[in-house]
Order: C-alpha cells, then structure tokens, then sequence
C-alpha cells in the first residue's frame, strides 16, 4: 500500500482533490472531449478517488486494513442497487465515511458507481455519479462527529443527500443536452425530477434508520480490533 508521508501534502490534497480537480475533470469532460470520451474522465475519477484515500492514512497497514473495509462495503453497495427502485448506496456510503474517514466515503461512493454502471450501463453519467455519490460521503465524513451522536440527524443527513444527488444530476443532464446553463433549464429540470427525488430521498431514510445501527457498531468492533 502507497503512503504519502508529508502531512501538509496531504492536506492540500484533501481539499483539491474533491473540490477542485474532479469537478475539473467533469467540465474537461463536457466542455473538451466528445462524448463517448467519458471512459477516460471515470478513470480519471477513479484515479483521484484513489489519490484521496490515501491521502487519508499515514500507516501501510492501517491503509490495507481501511481498504479491505472499502472493498466490502462497496461490493454491498453494487449488489444493493439491484434492488428497484429503492437503492442503499448512499447509506453505505456515508456509514462507511462517518465510521472510517471521508476519504473512505468518497471511494465507496465513487466506485460504486462506476462498478454497478458494469450492469446498469456505461455512460457520461457515470462520472457525475461517482462525484455525487462521493461528495455525499465525503460531507458525511466531515460531519461524522454529530452524525454519530444523533440517529435522527443521520436521517435527516440521507434526506439533504438525496436531495443533493438529484442536484448534480440534473446539473449533468442540463449541461450535457443544451451545452449551456441557464437557470430556467435548471428549474425546470429540477422540478421535472421531484418524484424521483422524493423516491430517492424517502429510501435513503428507510436504509439509514435499518442500516445505521448494525453496521454502525461492527465498523467500530473492526476498527478498535484492527486499530483501523
């Protein structure tokens, strides 16, 4: 496992990484390449997804142990979104980043997509997906420390996530079939998709209230056991 040993290297990472150059990416992806180019803008994703979480650890061990973790809850996610219509990626995404760090969150989410896309189809959505499912986790991450104490603000937080989600993809569908962003186009797209947000909103809440609890305390047995 590849460490990176500067502690203010890391930092800057963290921040530009997710905040910077994925969104960079996604634009390049818009804006310059043609579409059937968004092949490489995931592996591009996937690749600072990557660079994040290892970022997020100093120790090899502890990053192999964190990634194993990783593995599993992203083998759960992609067999859970076979479910129809109610998909629990984003509960497993943030339980795993509230639990094990946002860097872990992030790389849940973002690979979740992009694996399941093997099944439900490739495209230049999937990019889009990998960043919304990772900046979910990643905000999860960040707001671990209160999301941990209080049950109902978990739900709340799959609520806002599910809402988010719908944002940014709609972002994606405005941006991609009209080329330009007008505020009107947005809206309207944003109004078109309520049902699906509510849909997706409400099944967040479901997974988080059933899933919180039992994967909440064997992620805590695993990291007090394997010091994770």
């Amino acid at each position: 496992m590849i460490t990176i040993k500067n502690a203010a290297l890391r930092k800057v990472l963290k921040i530009i990484i997710p905040f910077l150059l994925v969104p960079l990416a996604l634009a390049i992806g818009i804006f310059v390449l043609e579409e059937k180019s968004y092949t490489f803008i995931s592996i591009a994703v996937s690749i600072l997804a990557l660079v994040l979480f290892i970022s997020g650890f100093e120790k090899k061990k502890t990053g192999t142990r964190r990634l194993v973790i990783v593995a599993v809850m992203t083998a759960l996610s992609v067999v859970g979104r076979f479910i129809p219509l109610f998909k629990p990626i984003t509960a497993l995404t943030v339980i795993t980043a509230v639990y094990i760090g946002g860097e872990a969150g992030f790389l849940v989410g973002a690979m979740s997509a992009l694996v399941s896309n093997f099944w439900f189809g490739q495209g230049p959505w999937t990019p889009f997906q990998m960043f919304a499912w990772g900046m979910i986790g990643l905000i999860g991450g960040l707001l671990s420390k209160y999301l941990k104490k209080s049950h109902a603000l978990l739900i709340i937080y799959g609520v806002f996530s599910g809402i988010v989600y719908s944002f940014v993809m709609d972002l994606w569908a405005v941006l991609w079939h009209n080329d330009v962003l007008t505020a009107e186009i947005y809206i309207a797209a944003l109004v078109t998709a309520i049902p699906y947000t509510v849909i997706y909103s409400v099944s967040n809440m479901i997974f988080f209230a059933l899933l919180a609890k039992p994967f909440g305390e064997k992620l805590e047995r695993v990291k007090l056991k394997y010091g994770v």
